[in-house]
């Protein structure tokens, strides 16, 4: 039976897309086994400073695209915000699946503090 290996970092949001991911394959490809590795990012661990005081790029990226370099992982899933607008030159995006709801918003009133978590 096929494998693949799928890399994403612990949050809930990247494990929900990473599921919906995991089964538009299966669906596509009956038969295919699909393992998950989780990982925790710099950016994930930093809670206690904005990030950028940390510096650097990919601080939501660097872990996930070492399991791709090192043969670990197949593949990696990202939610696109995450992703450095310059991207390794030895990486590609491979798919950007469509978008389930264009229209979502968050309206606070001024000043108001926003949480941040994603």
């Amino acid at each position: 039976m096929p494998q693949l290996t799928l890399v994403t970092r612990r949050s809930r949001l990247a494990l929900t897309q990473t599921q919906w991911l995991v089964d538009q394959l299966v669906a596509a490809h009956p038969g295919l086994e699909v393992r998950l590795l989780e990982r925790t990012t710099v950016g994930d661990r930093v809670l206690d400073r904005p990030l950028p005081e940390v510096g650097g790029k990919g601080l939501f990226t660097e872990e996930l695209e070492a399991a791709l370099r090192s043969g670990e992982a197949d593949l990696a899933v990202h939610s696109l915000k995450d992703l450095p607008t310059d991207l390794p030159a030895d990486l590609t995006i491979g798919a950007v699946p469509p978008r389930a709801e264009p229209r979502d918003a968050l309206v606070l009133p001024a000043g108001a503090p926003a949480a941040e978590s994603a």
